[in-house]
């Protein structure tokens, strides 16, 4: 039985322990006490209130599922501790520094930093761009104007760029951009559209190289006790939780 610390209580955290089969959620901790009695109650987990102690707790990796500053805060702390970590929020890993010590730190305590697929698809393939060359790399992500506090009366592109300038301008929507990036080793070009006839995040990936050609759409449908949260995104992690002690990989 793989056993987990849970950093964050929100609908991701639900999602993943609603589904404890070959893991369990022993520890957690969250920014807001009461939240975090209230999930160990439900679940059976200890509730934190001093990460330092929830560190202690014997666990053999932790699940990020809470912001990015949680991320930056609390990842390198996690990795000395001997645990291994997965990051949900990705865009922590938009500062190439941070990231790279974090490498490091994992590196040399002998860790692993699991990053899940998240709201998209095709992560593990988009690998190739690491080994081979790459001409064509973007990510177009269309959303309604109202979650991302705008009006507008037809389909219109506010953004075209980087994803590193994304991340400045329009930092809720950097997890997938960031991914991307880190999966393949080249940053991704990104379209970010408001659609208001569009009711769901949707995320388009053009990627062509030598290896041919792929067009990967992705519509969320959102989670359940959550609209601003995709449930791709939370059964993401719980596809990789539940993987990890499987003999049998694939695409990874």
């Amino acid at each position: 039985m793989i056993t987990v610390g849970l950093l964050g209580c929100g609908n991701i955290g639900h999602v993943i322990a609603k589904s404890q089969e070959n893991f369990k959620i022993t520890a957690v901790y969250d920014v807001v006490f009461e939240r975090t009695e209230a999930f160990g109650r439900e679940f059976g987990a200890v509730p934190y209130s001093d990460f330092s102690e929830f560190l202690k707790e014997p666990t053999d990796i932790v699940v990020e599922a809470a912001s990015v500053a949680a991320a930056t805060s609390h990842a390198e702390s996690i990795l000395l501790a001997g645990k291994d970590l997965v990051i949900m929020s990705v865009g922590a890993l938009a500062d190439i520094s941070f990231r790279e010590e974090l490498i490091q730190t994992a590196r040399e305590m002998k860790k692993k930093i699991h990053i899940p697929s998240g709201a998209i698809m095709g992560l593990d393939n988009i690998r190739v761009g690491q080994i081979s060359s790459t001409d064509k790399f973007v990510l177009r992500t269309t959303k309604n104007p109202k979650s991302l506090s705008r009006d507008a009366e037809e389909k219109t592109c506010i953004f075209t760029g980087k994803a590193y300038d994304c991340v400045h301008q329009y930092p809720k929507n950097t997890n997938v951009a960031e991914s991307l990036s880190i999966a393949c080793g080249r940053v991704v070009d990104v379209e970010l559209w408001m659609d208001p006839n569009e009711d769901r995040n949707m995320h388009e990936i053009f990627f062509e190289g030598e290896f041919g050609e792929a067009y990967i759409r992705v519509r969320n449908v959102p989670s359940p006790d959550n609209p601003a949260t995709s449930y791709l995104a939370a059964l993401s992690i719980l596809s990789l939780l539940k993987n990890l002690d499987n003999p049998l990989v694939i695409g990874a």
